[in-house]
């Protein structure tokens, strides 16, 4: 069974030593990192988020665990993600965490390894040479909602995070959803309103189009159409999971044995990607940190402890509320099962998912 360690976000004393960083930084000693990237190049894959989104992992982690690889004997360290137009924004710079900080392609964006995935329409998926050709990987999830795949963590951090944008493209593609039937719709505008998300709109073609990050399947839209110029295509809605958790596995796949930890901050979890560029109130209170050697594991840890009982009503937006469904808060809110993406890649090979929790005090 695959050991997760656990740094609780709870505060049990006063001072410092109590508290999550501090923690965080007895967890990385009980991993072990000396056995892993002692000698060999190490990358810090995380996402930098943009505009004035503030939730993302903190600089005081980052700049930690770059400080524990590095005394683990590391011989070279960086902090990656495909673009760096946020780093600055959010204090992630070489300055702060005491490592240089830069994207996942080598001399530009148009360095990259292409690695057949052979699902559906995703033919290929583009890495960046650089991180692709590290020693080490490091994957430091900011665990958060996700509108298109139910939630955001480590598959996502690799999944999306290490390819060019024509392959974060093809994922997205594979999404499915709301068919519409152009020749039925008299344009009346019903769905429109009807929307509390404000997920759909026509273009200035007429043509109707969905914001899938936004959308939540409520069907409102499809029930509220008077021409049935709607149809609910739930066939491909674990599409872009699975794609997202094959280009993942093409990745992990290469990395050669003992190459990789997954670190899953759960602090700040919102109900959006931290690519939205804004930050809204926390759905629940902040759980704290896992990590592990496999992903699956500590994916599926992740997901297990945040629960849809701690909601925080705060969290939501204005006007949105949960499905009365059973499942996970995730699901409640996207309509989407979260473990869809764990479940197929422990069945790629990169599982399983049984873990036994190591709380880190």
């Amino acid at each position: 069974m695959n050991q997760v360690l656990f740094a609780d976000a709870r505060v049990r004393g006063l001072g410092a030593d109590y508290t999550l960083p501090c923690k965080f930084r007895r967890l990385l000693k009980r991993l072990d990192l000396a056995s892993t990237v002692r000698g060999r190049t190490a990358a810090i894959k995380m996402h930098f988020g943009g505009n004035v989104g503030y939730s993302t992992v903190h600089p005081v982690f980052v700049r930690i665990l770059a400080e524990e690889i590095r005394k683990a004997g590391a011989r070279q360290v960086s902090v990656m993600d495909w673009g760096t137009g946020g780093a600055v924004g959010r204090g992630y710079t070489e300055e702060v965490l005491g490592v240089p900080v830069t994207t996942c392609y080598g001399q530009d964006e148009g360095d990259l390894v292409r690695k057949r995935i052979g699902f559906r329409s995703l033919a290929y998926a583009r890495y960046g040479r650089r991180i692709w050709e590290t020693d080490v990987f490091v994957g430091l999830a900011h665990v958060k909602g996700h509108g298109n795949a139910a939630f955001g963590g480590a598959i996502k951090n690799v999944g999306m995070g290490t390819v060019d944008p024509r392959t974060r493209a093809a994922v997205h593609g594979l999404e499915g959803g709301i068919i519409w039937h152009a020749e039925r719709c008299i344009h009346c505008k019903r769905c429109i309103r009807e929307c509390r998300y404000d997920a759909n709109s026509f273009d200035p073609a007429g043509n109707y189009q969905i914001d899938y990050h936004s959308c939540t399947l409520c069907q409102h839209c499809i029930l509220s159409c008077p021409k049935a110029a709607l149809e609910l295509d739930a066939r491909n809605w674990g599409a872009m999971q699975e794609g997202l958790a094959r280009v993942a596995a093409a990745f992990l796949k290469h990395l050669k044995a003992n190459s990789a930890l997954f670190i899953n901050v759960l602090t700040d979890i919102t109900i959006y990607c931290d690519c939205w560029g804004m930050t809204t109130p926390n759905l629940v209170p902040d759980v704290g940190i896992l990590a592990g050697r496999n992903i699956v594991a500590v994916e599926k840890a992740s997901l297990d402890r945040i629960k849809a009982s701690k909601l925080m009503p705060q969290g939501l937006p204005v006007g949105y509320k949960l499905a009365r469904r059973k499942g996970h808060l995730f699901e409640r809110i996207t309509g989407k099962d979260p473990y869809v993406q764990v479940r197929m890649l422990d069945r790629l090979g990169f599982g399983p998912q049984d873990y036994r929790i190591v709380r880190v005090e």
